[in-house]
């Protein structure tokens, strides 16, 4: 079957999948997990939480790797605080680092060998100069080890990025980053070897199959298939690693931030629809099968008022080897920890 029908099926799915993704919030059934508390992972000296959008387990799962804007929604303002934090699953800090190099950090993820890769998308309206459209490797040390891009200076083609918003390693080392944050850039995919050269680019503008309006999040399956959150279409795309798209879901609603584990579940973290925007769909975190698409369990977000904020609850979400989830929260400026219930955090 090609894309296009793949995808017409996905959609009619999309309308029974909703009863088992979003009827259960509604008709008040208790969510599986529940909150360890409102605000996970203590900060020194009197910190306080900024935006935080990135979140990425280490190889182990014993530690937790964060991004934070400096306390505020922008690191331009404090250069010299460290963005990247790593915490125990306590919520105890272990470490800090990156102060001076991001301005606005977005997605991030952590490959095989510990490295932390971060995307600095800059951010609405926010044009300092020298800062931001670059994707950053760091040792597990805070050592720069890679940087793909230019700070400071938005662009496309096989050098440059405007507002990359995350990436994804593939388990041959290549590198994969969405770029176009908020629409604001060319809305492609680019891949490029495990050291750094360009290899190919898919995507524009759009809504059609294969397009994108703010491809916001990345994320492998164990068959080596990239997910990408489509955030503005209301949709989830599915590429082999040359750029053919394979399906088309629209059941996990809008995906803000995703993990997939290593038993092929996906976490996909919903932190915008509304009435106005994704009418009908709940924001929270859903979780299902990437192997069959169906989505099984799913945790509601905090807020309850939430038909015309902006953003609420997680845009990014990672779980750690025990199957705790956590969201990093831009509107709210926290990070929270869901656990099962009768489990021990």
């Amino acid at each position: 079957m090609n894309p296009t029908g793949r995808s017409l099926i996905s959609s009619l799915l999309s309308a029974v999948l909703l009863l088992a993704a979003v009827a259960t919030p509604l008709l008040g059934q208790a969510t599986p997990f529940r909150m360890v508390d409102d605000a996970w992972g203590d900060l020194p000296d009197g910190r306080e939480w900024g935006a935080v959008s990135a979140i990425y387990p280490a190889p182990d799962g014993q530690s937790i790797w964060i991004a934070e804007r400096c306390g505020q929604n922008t690191c331009t303002n404090d250069p010299d605080m460290d963005p990247i934090l790593q915490f125990d699953l306590d919520g105890n800090l272990l470490q800090s680092f990156g102060a001076g190099i991001l301005a606005w950090p977005h997605g991030m993820t952590v490959d095989d060998e510990g490295n932390v890769w971060v995307a600095d998308a800059l951010g609405f309206g926010q044009q300092p100069e020298g800062w931001g459209h670059i994707v950053v490797k760091f040792s597990p040390q805070g050592e720069v080890l890679m940087t793909l891009g230019e700070r400071g200076v938005a662009g496309g083609g096989d050098t440059h990025f405007t507002k990359p918003s995350d990436i994804a390693i593939a388990p041959d080392g290549s590198i994969f980053i969405a770029d176009g944050h908020d629409a604001g850039g060319s809305n492609r995919i680019v891949k490029f070897d495990a050291e750094g050269n360009y290899l190919l680019e898919w995507g524009q503008t759009g809504g059609d199959y294969g397009e994108f309006m703010d491809p916001h999040a990345l994320a492998f399956d164990s068959q080596g298939r990239l997910f990408v959150a489509d955030r503005a279409n209301n949709r989830l795309q599915i590429f082999d690693q040359e750029g053919e798209l394979l399906d088309t879901w629209t059941q996990f609603a809008r995906i803000s931030g995703m993990f997939i584990d290593d038993n092929d579940i996906l976490y996909a973290v919903d932190s915008e629809s509304n009435q106005a925007r994704n009418p009908g769909w709940k924001r929270g975190v859903y979780i299902g099968s990437v192997v069959d698409g169906w989505v099984t369990e799913f945790i509601p977000d905090p807020e309850e008022d939430v038909d015309t904020s902006g953003t609420s609850g997680g845009e990014g979400v990672a779980v750690d080897a025990y199957g705790n989830v956590y969201t990093a929260e831009v509107g709210p400026r926290t990070v929270k920890k869901y656990i099962r219930r009768g489990g021990n955090p």
